[in-house]
This record gives structure tokens, sequence and C-alpha cells, in this order.
């Protein structure tokens, strides 16, 4: 029998109504909206959609979104001196920086100097540090691996504790926070990574496969223990010649048409995880500002 498929859609859609809610709230009783602001630096195309379709989303909450486009030849000082004035203007409850920044620029600085109470997308270090001490409730939590833990809440809504959990990729964006929730809702984990020896055994041990290794459908379905949970984080466009020459198609880091009929539910590629980040931007903007007061 075929996999449920977990709609990001849906899941996504229904947390926006709760931040919706949660504005028109904090805006009666504060007499202010949630306040985002997004920092642009250069042209790059990815980014600029991204960085509207943030916007877009802010507003439609009934936040104060402020969007900041910064040239690509911005120096570091330039780009700290805007962070220091957000940090200290009280109408803005979350910074998010948009990644990558251009090559001049250096990102750990960056992200270093936002106010953590500020930093909507958990990279800070003092954000990253709460997060791995377990300190779940004392911060912002990073976007996507948020939004992962919100698909698995909808599978497994009486909680995560014995079950055994593989997140394949160890990056600090996914990979490290994932497991770190894992571990915090009570799963036993494991992180494994491309170097993992005897991969394909260790992810068929699995009740829950993360795969966020950036790696276009390197995870088979035979790899999939039956009747397992798959949450695809890959996000990877590759050739689609049946579509005609030149164009291509989205795919995830795991091989979704084997996969499907040996997990009990696993996340589709797009509509899985992709719509959940933006939604948890949205609600760690409306945590900040209510932390903040």
């Amino acid at each position: 029998m075929p996999a449920t498929i977990i709609d990001g859609k849906a899941v996504a859609a229904a947390a926006i109504e709760r931040v919706k809610a949660g504005s028109e709230a904090f805006r009666t009783a504060n007499g202010l909206p949630p306040g985002l602001a997004v920092v642009l630096v250069g042209e790059d195309p990815a980014s600029q959609v991204y960085v509207a379709s943030k916007g877009r989303m802010a507003k439609e909450c009934g936040f104060h979104s402020v969007q900041h486009t910064l040239a690509a030849d911005t120096t570091q000082d330039e780009l700290l001196a805007l962070i220091a004035t957000l940090n200290a203007d009280p109408a803005v409850h979350g910074i998010l920086v948009q990644l990558p920044l251009p090559g001049h620029l250096d990102e750990r600085v960056t992200i270093g100097a936002l106010d953590p109470a500020k930093d909507v997308d958990g990279l800070h270090d003092i954000s990253i540090g709460r997060l791995a001490s377990g300190q779940v409730d004392k911060t912002l939590v990073p976007c996507t691996p948020k939004g992962c833990m919100e698909l698995l809440e909808t599978v497994f809504p009486q909680g995560l504790s014995g079950l055994t959990a593989v997140v394949v990729g160890r990056s600090n964006l996914v990979g490290r926070p994932v497991a770190a929730l894992l571990q915090h809702a009570n799963a036993t984990v494991t992180i494994a990574h491309s170097r993992t020896r005897d991969l394909p055994d260790l992810c068929r041990s699995a009740d829950i496969l993360v795969a966020a290794i950036g790696r276009p459908e390197f995870i088979k379905g035979d790899w999939v223990k039956p009747g397992a949970t798959v949450i695809d984080v890959g996000i990877n466009r590759i050739p689609a010649r049946e579509k005609g020459e030149g164009k291509t198609r989205l795919v995830g880091d795991v091989e979704f048409s084997t996969a499907v009929d040996r997990a009990a539910s696993i996340t589709p590629v797009p509509g899985g995880v992709g719509p959940m980040t933006i939604a948890m931007l949205m609600a760690n903007t409306l945590r900040a500002a209510e932390q903040s007061v």
C-alpha cells in the first residue's frame, strides 16, 4: 500500500492562520503589529524571489514588513550599521538577513551582529547554543527544522518518545538542528552523512528518516524501513527531458517513486517541507514580538 503523502501546504496554511490570529491579538494588546525586517544584499535572482515571498506573507499575516535592499558592493561596516539600527528599532521584532551574502561579506560576523532575540532564522551562535543544550523554549528555532517537527506532529500526535530517527546530513542549517529537536522530543537520534559506513543499512533502522544531504534522489526506496516516516528536506533541480529541451523539475534527496511504496508516510517535493519554512518564519516573528513585551 503506498505511503500517506504528508501535505506540507495544508499544514503550513493552518500554521499561517494561527499566526494571523496571534498577530491581531498582539496588535490589539500592544498598539502595534509584529514587525519583520528582511535585508537583501545584491541581486541574486533566487534570493530576490525568496525575499519577495517572505514580504508578501508577512503583510498577509498583518505584520509591519520592511525590506532593505542593499547594493552588491555594500561594505561589511555598512551592513553592520544597518543591523545595529534594526536591533534598536522597537517596531522591528524579527530580522532576517537573506543568505548567501556576496563573497566579500562575512556571514558569521553578520549573523553574529543580530540581537539574538530578533534572530528569526535561529542562526546566531547563541540561538544555536541554546538549541544544542536543550533550551528549546528559550530560543528561536531555525525555520526548516521547526517545520519538519510540525510535519512529524501530524503523523505522531502522541509524540516521538522512543522512536528511532536517522538524519542524513549534518549542516548547521538543517541536519544538526533537526537532530537536536528530535532528541528534545525523546527520539533516539543518529546523524549520518555521505561518509557514514553502511549508510543504507543505517537508514533501514529508522522509524523516522530525515533526508537533508543535498543530493538529488540520493536515498533509494530500499533504504527505507517498511512503515517508516520519511521527511525529505532536499530541493534539487534536475533535467526533465520528457518535458522538452532545457526543461527541469524539482526532486528531493529521496527517490520518491520507490520510497513511496515502503514508507508509511512521506513528504513530497515540492509541497512537503518547503511551504513549512516560510510559515515557521512567520511563527518565529510572532513569537519574537510576544517575547519582546
